[in-house]
């Protein structure tokens, strides 16, 4: 049976509308699908053992596995930025990096740059000299002390503020400012106390004092526009901790003393 022209005409035109209708809705949903984000960015500062190192071509440490464990939870690909630890910050807060963990210290400055989650790890800064050391407790240190540090980090914060610029020299990494200790160039460095564990087991003629320099809390920046992700790593961080994953991480890094 032959259709006339006319009907034929608006039968192909009702069928073309139809498709072009199904192609948009699929088309909409691919679009909203590759809407949502399946990477969580970490930017990391790769040289601070136990919390992130390099391990022949992977990246190891408590950081490094509690953000894997996060990502795990929101079913997103973790991948991992290693960059200078003085611009964790500024990446995060540009949108450059999702999330940053190194170790980072929430401070009252760096909450006006970027939020923090709830803590994961407590720590404390200590002081690394070498033996023989007229340094004995945190009260030889003076505005005359050539103190070294790693750049950026709490340890250089309160150094600076406590003695003074002229008695702080800065290093781009925790093992150069020992590695300054060693040769004489500076009379002790302070940084967190695992690090120095590792530095002090690796090098002769160095250690730590027992006086702490001070005690601080970790926790991962968010950008201060992205509520959303800092909820999402909240509720899965009290899981963590409910289920004692984060202590279990932490005890493969570090023994109980």
């Amino acid at each position: 049976m032959k259709l006339k022209r006319g009907l034929a005409a608006v039968l192909v035109a009702a069928l073309a509308v139809g498709m072009m209708t199904g192609c948009g809705s699929k088309s909409s949903d691919k679009q909203a699908a590759s809407d949502k984000k399946e990477t969580l960015v970490m930017a990391t500062n790769a040289t601070f053992p136990p919390y992130e190192y390099v391990d022949g071509q992977d990246y190891a440490g408590i950081d490094v596995e509690v953000a894997q464990a996060i990502a795990d939870e929101l079913g997103m690909e973790l991948q991992i930025q290693d960059v200078e630890f003085g611009s964790i910050i500024s990446g995060v807060q540009s949108g450059k990096f999702d999330i940053g963990m190194a170790g980072i210290t929430v401070t009252e400055d760096r909450k006006k740059s970027v939020n923090f989650t709830n803590t994961y790890a407590t720590a404390k800064q200590v002081i690394i000299v070498k033996d023989g050391s007229a340094i004995q407790t945190v009260d030889d240190l003076s505005s005359n002390t050539k103190i070294g540090v790693q750049q950026d980090t709490t340890g250089d914060i309160y150094t600076t503020d406590d003695y003074g610029e002229d008695a702080v020299t800065r290093y781009n990494k925790g093992a150069d400012a020992v590695q300054a200790l060693l040769t004489g160039k500076v009379d002790c460095v302070v940084i967190d106390s695992e690090p120095a564990k590792e530095f002090v087991a690796a090098n002769d003629g160095l250690k730590i004092l027992d006086t702490e320099y001070v005690e601080e809390e970790y926790a991962i920046c968010v950008a201060k526009d992205n509520d959303e992700l800092l909820n999402q790593i909240n509720d899965v961080l009290d899981k963590l901790k409910s289920n004692g994953k984060i202590d279990e991480i932490v005890n493969k890094y570090i023994s109980a003393e």
